[in-house]
């Protein structure tokens, strides 16, 4: 649910959303979801001073209180 809101999201502001793909790792402590995007969007994703990427961790946040589960996401290249 999560990586599927978080892939969505992305397409919608990339500038190359057939590039967009996303993994999940999960682990005992923290599931870590990897966005791969073009280098050209990486930007985007982020956004000036991180905003981008900090609005979409407060929304991953939220799911935490209701799941219980801690989420990171990390933007990488294809």
């Amino acid at each position: 649910m999560i990586s599927d809101f978080v892939e969505q999201f992305a397409k919608l502001i990339s500038s190359y959303p057939e590039d967009i793909k996303v993994e999940v790792k999960v682990s005992d402590e923290i599931t870590e979801i990897v966005l791969y995007a073009n280098q050209s969007d990486i930007g985007k994703l982020i956004g000036k001073s991180g905003k981008m990427i900090g609005a979409i961790k407060t929304v991953i946040s939220g799911c935490k209180a209701k799941d219980g589960i801690s989420y990171r996401i990390n933007v990488e290249a294809v």
